[in-house]
């Protein structure tokens, strides 16, 4: 296992458990969620509203994916056609989507497991291709990003079946009690923590449900060796007031970002209930 050390900016991390009486989930998985650092909760979307959002984000994706035909190498970032493919903010393009994030399973998941006030931070469309199969490093969502308080909530939603041929995610459970830990840059596969860890488990999952764990879960995907495209669709939900730090991790930070965008990153939970209708709630 490569040595794994914590991001500079994590100096006084304490794990935090929301005081809250349970909407959806059971203790147990609540339990485990706090202790691992992760869950799979199967059946979350019915199967009319998975085939409905993935009719939409399949749009949007052909679009990416068409672009990424057109660059060199058929490549930008940590996307490539015919690998895996990224799509942010469909909230602002899909109605589906954006009913998606709001919808009452998974603002009851927020409201167990982050709390009372909980906002969309992000949301992004990812398909992970057969053509090139490949692994996608280790890494945790706040080490791309950072974001105070560090532990936000990924909802990994999948629009098809996820088992362990297809790519679905593995996990290491319980070093999210850490906090963020450094990431280096992998060339041209993205951030990692570290290389490979002994504890990961596989956290496979059928179509309309979810791996849900913290942005500090550290977790991989494996290549998809099927032959077919595995579909899912990443949202996360922070709670309200949290901030991205900006700057270069060698340095203190130089700035702070609310995370309030009245566009795309709109309150789900507020006052510990869940908020109904199309419209956003700023």
């Amino acid at each position: 296992m490569s040595a794994v050390r914590a991001h500079p900016w994590n100096t006084a991390f304490s794990w935090q458990r929301p005081s809250v009486s349970p909407r959806r989930l059971s203790e147990a998985d609540i339990d485990q969620f706090h202790d691992q650092g992760w869950l799979v909760v199967e059946d979350l979307i019915d199967a009319d509203t998975v085939a409905a959002v993935r009719a939409e984000l399949d749009d949007i994706e052909a679009g990416v994916d068409a672009l990424l035909k057109g660059l060199p190498d058929e490549r930008m970032f940590i996307a490539e056609a015919g690998a895996i493919t990224f799509a942010p903010h469909a909230v602002n393009q899909s109605a589906a989507a954006r009913a998606v994030s709001r919808h009452p399973a998974i603002a009851e998941l927020c409201h167990d497991l982050v709390g009372p006030d909980v906002r969309l931070y992000w949301d992004q469309v990812v398909y992970k291709k057969p053509e090139k199969p490949r692994a996608f490093p280790w890494h945790q969502d706040n080490g791309y990003t950072y974001v105070e308080p560090q532990q936000y909530l990924t909802v990994w939603l999948s629009l098809t079946d996820a088992p362990v041929e297809a790519g679905c995610p593995w996990v290491v459970p319980g070093v999210h009690l850490g906090g963020t830990l450094a990431h280096d840059y992998v060339d041209p596969l993205g951030f990692r923590c570290f290389a490979e860890h002994a504890d990961a488990v596989p956290a496979p999952v059928r179509t309309g449900g979810a791996v849900v764990f913290s942005s500090l879960t550290p977790h991989m995907t494996g290549p998809n060796t099927t032959g077919d495209v595995r579909k899912t669709y990443i949202l996360q939900y922070a709670p309200d007031g949290a901030e991205v730090l900006q700057g270069e991790a060698t340095a203190p930070p130089t700035g702070r970002t609310p995370q309030d965008d009245a566009d795309r990153q709109y309150l789900v939970v507020s006052g510990g209930e869940p908020i109904a209708g199309d419209s956003p709630t700023g």
